[in-house]
């Protein structure tokens, strides 16, 4: 290869790596609530889908996805990658839906949350949730800054990614964090893709239970973090996808959190899917129907997406 191609291919792999390159923001200022300070032992590891696979998570970050030359605020979401509690499934449940929803004018952020670890936190079983509550505050409270409207701004999560969307959804008035100023941390919305909801025996996906409670939880534990058990009269509407032949999270849990939020008259949709088992991301390859062009039609219709 001459000197001149060897100068191109670099500026051709440089301009890659900027046009993908996007802004990480710290979650916190300072110390991190809950947690034992020890060397970053964090590994992320890409398989030969492209499945980019993030382990050991002990300092968590926002990667922030803006819509380029946008003339006026728009909605965001911050979306929690799945894994069972154990990794986070960062590009499929992750990167590659954030640029989705730029795609339908939302600004998107992606929740690299602490994963439960005895080594890293005081208390492993909030150590997740403080992380939520905390982007949901920091988008907030920065609105103005990310040209967002702070009375428009969701929370999507996949797998134990959704439990812990749906914990922030129902559990917001219980603040993990310091929040002096009184910001809301209740989502506007929430997007649950084939959600761990129930820590109860006959429902849980017992991976996520026992990263995030550990062995032998106690039955008042696992009642406290099912989240069906836990919707309110304000808990924030939403939309959930499942497909019921899913061997990994019944999908009785997307159907106990629909009942839920019905019998408190808030409104929400559930589509289930007759195949796709579990970890399909934005993509259930058994059907032609891509439930993101749904969920674009539910979000106009809550008042999220403008026409």
């Amino acid at each position: 290869m001459t000197i001149f191609k060897i100068i191109i291919a670099s500026f051709c792999i440089i301009y890659s790596i900027s046009m993908k390159a996007q802004t990480i923001i710290p979650l916190y200022k300072g110390e991190i609530p809950n947690s034992i300070v020890i060397a970053n032992r964090e590994k992320s590891v890409t398989d030969v889908a492209g499945i980019e696979r993030i382990s050991k998570v002990s300092i968590p970050t926002l990667t922030l996805y803006e819509i380029k030359n946008k003339t006026s605020k728009t909605a965001a979401v911050i979306i929690c990658p799945g894994g069972g509690y154990g990794i986070l499934a960062a590009s499929h449940e992750g990167s590659d839906v954030a640029e989705e929803f730029n795609r339908m004018g939302i600004t998107a952020f992606v929740l690299k949350y602490r994963l439960p670890d005895d080594s890293t936190m005081v208390d492993k079983s909030i150590g997740p949730l403080q992380d939520a509550q905390r982007a949901i505050q920091l988008v907030r409270e920065n609105a103005e800054q990310f040209g967002i409207d702070q009375s428009r701004i969701g929370i999507m999560g996949f797998s134990a990614g959704g439990h812990l969307a749906a914990s922030a959804s129902t559990r917001f008035k219980e603040p993990l964090i310091n929040n002096e100023r009184n910001i809301s941390l209740r989502p506007d919305f929430s997007v649950l893709i084939y959600p761990v909801i129930s820590f109860m025996d006959e429902l849980t996906h017992r991976g996520s239970r026992q990263n995030l409670l550990g062995k032998g939880s106690s039955l008042e534990s696992q009642q406290k973090f099912s989240n069906e058990l836990q919707v309110n009269a304000d808990t924030p509407p939403a939309f959930l996808v499942h497909a019921s032949d899913d061997s990994a999270v019944p999908v009785a849990n997307s159907m106990i959190y629909h009942e839920a939020l019905l019998n408190k008259k808030i409104y929400s949709q559930l589509l289930i899917y007759p195949k796709g088992g579990h970890g399909f991301g934005m993509n259930n390859k058994t059907t032609e129907d891509k439930f993101m062009v749904g969920l674009e039609q539910w979000l106009h219709s809550i008042g999220i997406l403008y026409k």
